[in-house]
């Protein structure tokens, strides 16, 4: 195809335009990173745009559940209503629905609390938490996103990670000396590192499997050392549990240890039973 051939195509190409829904994305991912929420002028100030432009479309996402208005505020949030239709758009539903029973004994027996994290392009979303049961703890906010890079869920589901998909997600490469820090990981099965987050939290985690055996999630304690005369669960112990815990998680989503079972387990099939008048003859 000639240069003018192509220039023509691509002046054939439809420049489609949605002004309000533009808009009202703009909107949403903006408050995304505003917990505490913004006044109708706040957010038209910083996306540089007028009120009058933004009122009916901010109305329109509190009416139908996507934003939420404080009446004492007037500031509006993003509500979970994002986070409840990624669950049902994504195998999300299903690992949380399997592990939330998992993660709150996990919870209850180490007296820390648990969240998961999955891989949203470089990005990890904790999609699922559960608190310490004790009286004092630590737990990160659900729907939080972190650097996969710079955390310890992050070291985790990139170290499970197929090498394509790794390298797809980071065509330039790794920063230098992660490499050989996901190698480690991968080779003991978890990654246990200082909080990048909160001094005096160390961040333990473990990968979560899916029935095609390749990484859905990670699963982390960011463990807390009590100081107090009361018996405390060790965090070699905790990490243990945490270990157990994940591959409860990965075998009741369907995931089986390939080095010890190499073939898929096939369902076994009842040989039907010989008659006696057929044994009898085959003696004869």
């Amino acid at each position: 195809m000639t240069e003018r051939g192509s220039a023509a195509s691509e002046e054939r190409q439809p420049n489609y335009a949605a002004p309000a829904l533009e808009k009202g994305i703009e909107v949403v991912e903006l408050l995304s990173d505003a917990p505490q929420g913004l006044t109708i002028s706040e957010i038209a100030q910083r996306l540089g745009r007028s009120i009058s432009e933004l009122f009916r479309i901010i109305v329109v996402l509190d009416r139908r559940g996507w934003l939420h208005k404080d009446a004492a505020s007037d500031r509006y949030r993003v509500t979970y209503r994002l986070l409840e239709i990624a669950h049902r758009a994504t195998p999300a539903q299903e690992l949380t629905h399997v592990a939330t029973p998992l993660m709150h004994s996990l919870a209850a027996a180490t007296q820390q609390s648990c969240h998961l994290v999955v891989a949203t392009g470089t990005r990890g979303l904790i999609v699922a938490r559960q608190e310490s049961p004790g009286q004092t703890g630590f737990s990160v906010r659900l729907g939080t996103n972190i650097d996969l890079l710079t955390s310890c869920s992050g070291h985790v589901l990139l170290a499970a990670m197929e090498d394509e998909r790794r390298k797809a997600l980071y065509p330039r490469g790794l920063p230098k000396g992660l490499g050989a820090r996901l190698e480690a990981v991968r080779a003991q099965g978890h990654e246990s590192i200082p909080s990048a987050r909160m001094a005096g939290v160390s961040d333990m985690s473990c990968p979560v499997y899916g029935f095609d055996g390749h990484v859905v999630a990670a699963l982390t304690i960011p463990f807390l050392a009590a100081i107090d005369d009361a018996p405390h669960v060790a965090q070699d112990e905790a990490l243990e549990m945490l270990k157990t815990t994940a591959q409860a998680i990965s075998s009741a989503l369907g995931w089986f240890d390939r080095t010890e079972a190499p073939v898929v387990p096939s369902l076994s099939v009842a040989r039907p039973v010989r008659s006696r008048k057929s044994r009898v003859k085959a003696e004869a």
